[in-house]
């Protein structure tokens, strides 16, 4: 399945932290903020989760929620998410679906070998499931601060279209 751009983001629901099973429905008129990520406790993975938690403040401050992906356990992510402190949920993909039904499964080699996982991917999807932003292949580096500041300009093309 192919994600697009100012298309409708696929309805999902799967088990999260703080014994939540989260769907897209959930966070109907707020933005969401969904990244995908290989692997709890990884390093990439966790510089790109304290890199959303520090600018956390700021995404709540423009009205969005954060949520992160990944196929480890609710079990795992709580370990991971408690470490870290993060103040978002994270999913629990165990069985790919919401990773096949965003498109960020893929190829990978790893010393010589291959195998099929997540292509840390983030989607901007505004207050009515629409997405409006997609992020594929991310470097984490600066990362969270070019959704935060995508997230930012979404606002004001909204507030100008209707002030």
């Amino acid at each position: 399945m192919s994600v697009e751009i100012d298309q409708p983001a696929p309805e999902f629901s799967a088990p999260a932290t703080d014994n939540q099973t989260l769907s897209l429905s959930d966070f109907a008129g707020r933005t969401l903020v969904l990244y995908f990520y290989p692997r709890d406790n990884t390093p990439g993975c966790t510089q790109e989760g304290e890199a959303f938690r520090d600018l956390y403040q700021a995404f709540q401050a423009e009205g969005a929620e954060i949520v992160g992906v990944s196929r480890d356990s609710v079990r795992k992510h709580e370990n991971f998410r408690a470490k870290y402190h993060f103040p978002f949920p994270l999913i629990s993909d165990a069985d790919e679906t919401i990773c096949q039904r965003f498109g960020v499964l893929k190829e990978k080699k790893l010393y010589g070998r291959s195998h099929v996982g997540i292509e840390r991917s983030t989607f901007l999807i505004d207050a009515n499931g629409v997405v409006r932003q997609i992020w594929r292949g991310v470097k984490v580096t600066e990362h969270a601060d070019s959704v935060l500041a995508a997230l930012r300009q979404l606002n004001r093309d909204h507030n100008t279209k209707h002030a």
